[in-house]
């Protein structure tokens, strides 16, 4: 990527859960890209009422056939070449995930250079999983190979590798050991008292973002990172650019939000955090173990 931004805006494809009240899922990725300007096409893989974790709803969940259909359609679109990324997040069912590799593997074909970032969005410390165990293998299986980005939090990561994280120095070994060449991990372990910090890790590079832990943080800070990274990655950031960028819009409207008493992020409210954040976060560059292993 070139570190000059971009004026082009490609469009991103969003396949990921969609809730009637909230801001989570697409209603949150949605929300970020085209305010940051990229036009977006929605795939919803799952419809609720709201998110699960403020009470339980109906769940809308496409046929399996009918999805795959439906993204099948999206394949041969006369406007494919539109499209420079694609951006998955939860999943309903592990059959989506077959649907939804088909759809990368036919946008690559059309251009080599568009971007495919999973968020594996499979559960947290607090719950567990919260999808199916076979609808994570899925995500691990089939779609983690095949991502040029990934944006796991550190329960996710550990359950995609198998391995326990309690600290910076595992947490960057099973970030490498992954599938995609870039791993964005969140909620990290930080060299902050009482803070959390974005993990990147790439074959050349390892870069920590911090900040303070915010007490009592909304729903959705997660779709809001890969959201926001992948934008700043299409627009030619940097790495290091593009994950200070998303990391300070994430914290500002996460603490923004906490501070209101709510349990959801505002962003109609926080827009402005999502093009200017002023938030400020600590970057460092760690040592890469590559290195390590050479001296």
């Amino acid at each position: 990527m070139s570190s000059e931004v971009s004026a082009v805006r490609p469009a991103v494809i969003v396949v990921s859960s969609h809730v009637v009240r909230g801001s989570v899922g697409n209603r949150t990725v949605v929300f970020a890209l085209e305010t940051l300007g990229f036009p977006v096409w929605a795939v919803p893989t799952i419809v609720l009422a709201w998110h699960p974790g403020q009470g339980l709803s109906t769940r809308i969940v496409p046929p399996a056939e009918q999805f795959k259909a439906l993204l099948a359609d999206l394949e041969r679109a006369p406007w494919l070449g539109e499209v420079g990324a694609v951006l998955s997040g939860y999943l309903g069912s592990p059959e989506q995930a077959d649907a939804v590799a088909s759809l990368v593997q036919a946008l690559k074909a059309r251009n080599p250079k568009a971007l495919y970032l999973c968020d594996p969005v499979l559960g947290d410390y607090a719950e567990g999983l919260y999808v199916q165990e076979a609808t994570a293998a899925a995500v691990r299986d089939r779609l983690m190979p095949l991502a040029d980005v990934a944006t796991p939090n550190r329960y996710e990561l550990e359950w995609l590798t198998g391995a326990s994280l309690p600290d910076l120095k595992s947490t960057i070994a099973a970030a490498l050991d992954a599938a995609p060449a870039t791993m964005l991990v969140t909620s990290a372990p930080s060299m902050l008292a009482d803070g959390t910090g974005n993990l990147l890790v790439d074959a050349k590079q390892v870069l920590l973002a911090e900040h303070r832990f915010v007490e009592n943080p909304p729903k959705g800070p997660g779709d809001l990172t890969a959201a926001t990274f992948l934008a700043h990655m299409l627009s030619g950031h940097s790495v290091d650019k593009a994950l200070q960028s998303a990391t300070a819009t994430v914290y500002e409207a996460v603490a923004r939000a906490a501070k209101r008493g709510s349990g959801e992020l505002q962003l109609p409210a926080d827009a402005q955090s999502l093009s200017h954040p002023m938030a400020m976060v600590q970057m460092r560059t760690l040592l890469h173990p590559s290195r390590t292993r050479k001296a």
